[in-house]
C-alpha cells in the first residue's frame, strides 16, 4: 500500500480559532487558541504561546497552506513570523460562527453588569446592586453591547446611561491626606473644590493638618498629582478604602 505524503508547505490544525487580515493584496491567518484572542487583545494574557497554536502565518489556515515567504515581507517588511502574527493578533479579524460571537456577547455583557456593581453603589442604602439588578437594568435601557470595547470602557458608559434608570453612582474612595505649614491651607481648599467631596474627619497638630474625606475614585489621579507636587514640602496621600458601603459590610 502506497503512503500518502502531506505537502511540505501545509500544515493540518484543529480546533481552532482563525484571526485574519488582509494586506499588501494578499490575505494572512493565524491559528489561535478559543477564548485567547480577547484575552490577549485586553492585555489579561500576555504569553503569546498561550495565544498561538503555531507560531506560523498562513495564507488558509482550514487548508493548512503557509504564507509564502516573499509575500510576508512585502506587506510586513519582515520574515520574523512571532512579531507578524503579533499585528495580526492585534489588527486581524477574529473569525467565529453565529454562534460563538452570540456567546461573545452574552459573556461582555455580563462582564458589563459585574464590573458596573462592584464601581458603584446605591446612594440611598449605601450598599451594591446585585449584578442581576445591573443586567436587568441595561436590558431595560436596551444596551447594546459593542464588541470592539473592553468591558471596562463600556462600564464607564453604562454607569452614565443607569443614572436615568435607578439610584446608581460610583463607589468613593477614603483617603487621607497631610499637609504642613502654608501648603496645608492650599491643601485644604483645593481639595474641597472637588464635586461631591466629603470631609470626614480634620485634625491640626501643631502646623501638621490631617484630612480623611470620601471622594469620587475620577479624581484620585489629580489629588495624587497635587500631594506628590507638594511631597518635599511634607505632604502625603494615603487610600484608606477604595469602597464606602455602610457598616456591615466589607469595605474593599
Amino acid at each position: 500500500m502506497s503512503k500518502i505524503f502531506t505537502p511540505t508547505n501545509q500544515i493540518r490544525l484543529t480546533n481552532i480559532a482563525v484571526v485574519r487580515m488582509k494586506k499588501g493584496g494578499k490575505r494572512f491567518e493565524i491559528a489561535c487558541y478559543r477564548n485567547k484572542v480577547v484575552s490577549w487583545r485586553n492585555q489579561v494574557e500576555k504569553d503569546i504561546d498561550e495565544v498561538l497554536q503555531s507560531h506560523t502565518v498562513f495564507a488558509n489556515v482550514s487548508k493548512g497552506q503557509v504564507a509564502k515567504k516573499e509575500d510576508l515581507v512585502k506587506a510586513f517588511n519582515t520574515e520574523d513570523q512571532t512579531e507578524i502574527c503579533k499585528e495580526i493578533l492585534l489588527k486581524g479579524e477574529l473569525q467565529v460562527s453565529d454562534k460563538e460571537r452570540q456567546s461573545q456577547i452574552d459573556q461582555l455583557f455580563k462582564d458589563i453588569a459585574t464590573t458596573v456593581a462592584e464601581k458603584c453603589i446605591n446612594p440611598e442604602l449605601k450598599r451594591p446592586y446585585p449584578v442581576t439588578i445591573i443586567e436587568k437594568a441595561m436590558k431595560d435601557a436596551h444596551y447594546s453591547v459593542k464588541p470592539n470595547q473592553s468591558a471596562k470602557q463600556q462600564a464607564l458608559q453604562v454607569i452614565k446611561l443607569l443614572k436615568e434608570q435607578i439610584p446608581l453612582e460610583r463607589a468613593k474612595m477614603r483617603l487621607k491626606v497631610i499637609s504642613k505649614g502654608k501648603v496645608a491651607k492650599k491643601m485644604k481648599d483645593k481639595i474641597g473644590k472637588f464635586e461631591s467631596v466629603e470631609v470626614e474627619k480634620e485634625d491640626r497638630d501643631d502646623d501638621q493638618l490631617t484630612l480623611i474625606f470620601l471622594v469620587d475614585p475620577g479624581h484620585f489621579k489629580e489629588i495624587d498629582t497635587m500631594v506628590q507636587a507638594e511631597i518635599k514640602n511634607g505632604s502625603y496621600l494615603e487610600v484608606l478604602s477604595y469602597k464606602e458601603m455602610a457598616s456591615g459590610l466589607e469595605q474593599l
